[in-house]
């Protein structure tokens, strides 16, 4: 038997089989991320995953220092005068890392060193935009998405 009718059988099993391998990766992708979707429906979060139930505190009015804040999942939380209370984004505008703390009344980035007052706004960069504003509500002592 002459060596190509060899090599094609050969080339068309290992064509094939990257192909299947392939397939079955991106099935698996695809598997992975529907379960994703369903867990992050399935116990009436609002607003997307990772979000808190509409009726769920975020977090108690004593919990955010005066003149500082915190982050709670996607939300920081600020109050920069007593009783104002202020949500944003914990996502940076400038590359989309999640800013990882809040010190001495600064909202700080860690991947670029951003920094933002407690209303939100550029105090350094490389951000240019100020984080994305989100609506809270005081019920009680209760901090609310919404």
């Amino acid at each position: 038997m002459p060596l190509d009718e060899i090599r094609q059988p050969r080339r068309t099993v290992i064509v094939g089989t990257g192909l299947g391998l392939a397939a079955t990766a991106l099935a698996g992708c695809a598997t992975a991320d529907d379960k994703s979707a369903e867990s992050s429906t399935g116990s009436a979060p609002v607003g997307g995953e990772g979000s808190p139930a509409a009726d769920a505190p975020l977090a108690k009015t004593s919990d955010v220092p005066v003149g500082s804040g915190i982050i709670v999942d996607e939300f920081v939380l600020t109050q920069p005068t007593a009783g104002t209370f202020n949500g944003f984004s914990s996502v940076c505008p400038h590359r989309g890392c999640n800013v990882s703390e809040v010190i001495d009344a600064n909202i700080v980035c860690p991947c670029h060193g951003s920094r933002f007052d407690l209303e939100g706004a550029v105090v350094s960069g490389p951000a240019v935009e100020p984080l994305e504003r989100k609506t809270v509500s005081i019920k009680g002592d209760a901090i609310l998405a919404g």
